[in-house]
């Protein structure tokens, strides 16, 4: 559904649910599919009547009522995380077990602009035996409707293969909505409701644009229309089973009127089905899928290839949401990684402090307020930016408030087990320059949410130059201030930290007492440079230089010339610029830009002429400042660029953080009609080759192509995470904490779409406010990794969660007399020991969800039908552990190898493990009690059931490349 705002959805929805469920207790034939949970949720916490939910429950039960996909919403496939697309799938699926013991078995990915690889993989894991998208390119789309080449067997993971694969079906050019043209009259067909218009519905019942209603005179007419569509949809498929879907954006909300009309035509072609040839019924997705497997045909196998990017005319390509919103796209991300954080911290708490004065069940609704905000904001029309401003404001209102009340949960853990005065004044900030320390003195607690040891820097602003960092016990901790960018009167402290996995550590800040101890970072302003004016010859280079790279600049443009791996010696010539497409909002001068759709004029125009340069420089880091100006006299500068490269002290770990080339980014507010690009160009011999990943998930291989029309836009791609291109030797690779567009337009060359602002006349744009007229200034990072394939291979996945999963860092004053630290804090960690695990494999998931069901399927089901689901408070003894493997079958010859994991030994720093149950992805499944379907191929050609296999009974689990594992583990009680 295409959202508008959000009381005209909840009026909207229970309409739907109130009208549909009254219409199905009507009559024993109809049917009716459901998708989003949120939406559903809305109307029976707050809208049905027992009446109601007892018909929701009887209707289930006899397969009238089906929901699809049962996520909390139907996520976006090119822009999200693979984290929170199992978020919002396992929310909804929660819900749906723990209300009716019902658990959806196939999809309906009908509206997601292109289709990843990695959801068929998901959809497999939680249980599905059947997938169904919609949209995917129209010149393919038709190729294989032409060739009755719309269903497949997808091994959407190469290294999962068939063990996930499934069985996918492809709607045919009609897409997911019915046909509305009557050849017999001017009036639509077959939505009989019209058109929605909530919340003010008309007083007369009558809606815009209501079908024609089925009358005796035209009976025969409408039956022959529907038939012909029938029949023209067969000989597009290979079996005589028509999915014909009624319905679209927006519909049933008055069901009655649906229903009626559409009985009398169904009747009639059943009547008369030996002159039309067919027989019709209402069914769902479940009942079609089932049609279609009990014809045993022998199914094609597509690879891991993904349907992304996705054009609907040629000169539509729909690249443009990979970065619209910007803004909302990187509060959306933050929000996510921050629900990672205090979804652990919470866990141990619970396991270590069982007695602790934190309540539980308000600390559970306020990790759930942020699980409901990161889980609606994957919506396709949501992390997308092509919602208007008003339900974007709603996605950031719900975003920051679930951020507030997690950022409030972690800082009264903290209080509690540190026992300090609760009347000290609290106050959290969970990302570098939310807040910053301004008493003189404070103490900074830092929690490391991923399971691995971590050597970074943390950022908090401080109001002085002369300040002294300690560690818990006193000794002075590596440090560097400077001037900050934002604004002269403050200065950014950098706190080097090492912490253990899922463990925190207590830093004090105070201002100089006797010698300083942290590195203060001198700042060098150079000349600005005209670009246009500097000749070859007089080029002087001055150089950046940590113990991994060589990073050289140009003094006669103050740009980047070059960078050299130091361990192999490999140079790089590496340049970066700043460039718009310029793009028509006319739709009567020719093809426009909007919130999806991206249609440049022509090649990118560079935007500056001249570059400004200051380089701050100290012991652990230089950070090269680089401002772009339209000319020389210019007064402010349009872009920025903020270029930083860290020097690790002996006695740490600083592999990934030597290896990082940390760049932000300031860009905006742009001009109207432009899209901002920074392009980096390198005399790497790419073949205009470029890779980029599917949800972080896994890599795609992107070869440019040529098109008769639209090349730029039709060769931009989703980076949710990673992208880099390489020659034989060398790879450089990208790393980002939020979606952008991103695109290789000549060799060597890789660029990044940060920023978009655009206004159109297009009527459906302006009647929705859809015009992305956003004015917003940016500030997106990413990190540059450039080093052999073998290096960047080690480096890759750990670094792309390090950037997503910084840590987190928590502000307190110190109230008069310290605190007593408990011994355990001593060892740097919320509990006796961290957890700890192999750089191939990340914690995904260690969270108390609190479900209220039975993980006995039978007994589930019995305590529904006796109504006794839902008594007594959340489960807090059942905890929920994802592990995934990062690397794909062959990658690399260490990081690839299975992993053995014997989860007691694994967890024993959070208690001692009692039992373990492997369940489906999204835990409403016994793994051992799975079974799904199995489609025929020519590769294997058995039709019947996977099974999967058991968790062995010592803890002992075997992780293969690229498999997530989802298992609920029980502690003994302390």
């Amino acid at each position: 559904f295409f959202f508008f705002f959000q009381e005209s959805m909840h009026a909207y929805a229970a309409n739907v649910y109130t009208t549909v469920v009254e219409e199905l207790m009507k009559g024993k034939e109809r049917k009716f599919i459901a998708v989003e949970q949120e939406f559903f949720r809305l109307w029976w916490d707050l809208v049905a009547t027992d009446t109601q939910k007892q018909q929701v429950h009887q209707l289930l039960q006899e397969g009238r009522l089906e929901f699809v996909i049962g996520g909390q919403v139907m996520h976006d496939e090119a822009v999200t995380l693979i984290d929170d697309q199992i978020l919002q799938l396992t929310e909804g699926h929660g819900f749906l077990y723990e209300t009716f013991g019902f658990r959806p078995q196939f999809s309906w990915h009908v509206d997601p602009f292109g289709a990843s690889a990695t959801t068929p993989t998901l959809f497999a894991l939680a249980g599905f035996n059947a997938h169904l998208v919609s949209r995917i390119d129209y010149d393919l789309k038709a190729d294989m409707q032409k060739n009755k080449k719309l269903q497949f067997v997808w091994q959407g993971s190469p290294s999962l293969s068939e063990r996930q694969e499934i069985f996918t079906h492809v709607m045919d050019q009609y897409s997911y909505c019915t046909p509305s043209h009557l050849p017999f009259s001017n009036r639509s067909a077959f939505y009989w409701n019209g058109f929605a218009t909530f919340p003010d519905p008309p007083k007369d019942g009558v809606y815009p644009n209501m079908s024609l209603p089925v009358t005796d005179t035209n009976l025969h007419q409408y039956a022959q229309t529907m038939v012909a569509n029938i029949k023209e949809r067969a000989a597009w498929f290979q079996t005589s089973d028509v999915l014909w879907p009624w319905g679209c954006d927006k519909q049933f909300f008055n069901a009655s009127v649906q229903y009626s009309n559409m009985d009398l035509l169904l009747e009639y072609i059943n009547e008369h089905s030996a002159e039309f040839g067919v027989t019709v019924q209402y069914a769902t997705v479940g009942d079609y899928f089932q049609a279609v497997y009990s014809r045993n045909l022998t199914w094609e196998i597509r690879n891991s290839q993904d349907f992304l990017p996705y054009s609907t005319e040629p000169f539509q390509a729909w690249t443009g949401f990979y970065t619209s919103r910007s803004t909302l796209k990187g509060i959306a991300r933050r929000a996510s990684s921050l629900l990672y954080a205090g979804e652990s911290f919470f866990t141990q708490y619970i396991l270590k402090h069982p007695a602790g004065s934190v309540c539980k069940c308000k600390a559970l609704k306020q990790l759930q307020s942020l699980r409901w905000a990161v889980s609606e904001v994957q919506h396709h029309d949501g992390i997308t930016g092509t919602e208007s401003p008003k339900v974007r404001d709603m996605y950031m209102t719900n975003l920051m408030y679930g951020v507030f009340n997690v950022k409030k949960l972690m800082a009264s853990i903290i209080f509690d087990m540190n026992d300090a005065k609760k009347n000290g004044e609290v106050y959290s900030s969970v990302y570098p320059k939310d807040s910053g320390i301004s008493d003189l003195d404070q103490y900074v607690v830092v929690y490391n949410p991923l399971a691995w040891n971590i050597t970074t820097f943390v950022t908090v602003s401080v109001g002085n130059l002369a300040m002294n960092v300690y560690d818990e016990l006193g000794h002075p901790v590596p440090a560097q201030v400077q001037t900050s960018v934002e604004s002269p009167s403050t200065y950014d402290l950098y706190i080097l930290v090492a912490i253990s996995g899922l463990s925190y550590r207590k830093y004090s800040v105070k201002p100089l007492d006797g010698k300083q101890s942290a590195f203060i970072g001198r700042s060098t302003k150079y000349k600005r440079r005209d670009i246009a004016r500097a000749g070859q010859q007089s080029r002087q280079l001055f150089p950046v230089v940590n113990s991994c790279y060589q990073v050289l600049f140009d003094q006669s443009t103050n740009l980047m010339h070059s960078i050299t791996e130091r361990e192999t010696n490999q140079t790089v010539q590496l340049t970066q610029e700043f460039l718009e497409y310029h793009v028509n909002g006319d739709t009567t001068k020719g093809p426009i830009s909007d919130n999806y759709l991206f249609g440049p004029n022509a090649s990118a125009v560079p935007v500056s002429k001249a570059v400004g340069l200051e380089v701050v420089s100290g012991a652990l880091m230089t950070e090269i400042r680089q401002f772009f100006y339209s000319n020389v006299t210019s007064q402010y500068y349009l872009y920025a660029v903020y270029t930083r490269i860290y020097t690790v002290p002996e006695g740490y770990d600083g592999k990934l953080l030597c290896h990082r080339i940390e760049q932000e980014y300031s860009v905006g507010p742009l001009e109207l009609n432009r899209e901002a690009v920074l392009r980096t160009s390198t005399n790497l011999n790419t073949k205009q080759l470029l890779y980029t990943d599917n949800n972080g998930y896994q890599m795609q291989k992107r070869p440019f192509k040529a098109y008769v029309n639209n090349t730029v836009a039709r060769n931009y791609y989703p980076m949710v995470q990673t992208a880099y291109i390489e020659d034989d030797t060398t790879r450089l690779m990208l790393l980002a904490e939020r979606a952008h567009g991103v695109s290789s337009q000549g060799n060597g060359q890789v660029e990044v779409m940060l920023h978009r602002r655009l206004w159109n006349n297009l009527e459906w744009n302006v009647n929705n406010n859809l015009t992305l007229n956003d004015s917003s200034v940016v500030r997106p990072v990413i990190w540059l990794i450039l080093g052999t394939k073998a290096v960047t291979n080690v480096l890759y996945q750990t670094s792309a969660l390090a950037l997503e999963h910084r840590p987190v860092v928590i502000f307190g004053a110190l109230s008069g007399d310290k605190p007593k630290l408990p011994g355990q804090l001593q060892q740097n960690s919320v509990h006796g020991s961290p957890v700890t695990v192999p750089p191939n494999l990340h914690l995904q998931t260690l969270s108390i969800p609190g479900w209220r069901y039975s993980s006995n399927h039978a007994e589930q089901i019995r305590s529904i039908r006796m109504g006794k689901q839902k008594e007594g408070d959340p489960d807090f003894s059942r905890v929920l552990l994802r592990l995934r493997h990062l690397y794909e079958v062959g990658e690399d010859p260490v990081l690839s190898q299975p992993v053995i994991v014997d989860l007691k030994s694994l967890l024993r720093g959070l208690g001692s493990v009692t039992a373990v149950e492997e369940r489906s992805l999204t835990g409403t499944w016994d793994v051992n009690t799975l079974k799904r379907w199995k489609w025929k191929t020519a590769q294997y050609p058995g039709k019947g059931f996977f099974n999967s296999k058991k968790t062995s009974e010592n803890f002992t689990v075997t992780v293969h490349p690229k498999e997530i594992r989802t298992f609920f583990v029980y502690f003994q009680s302390q």
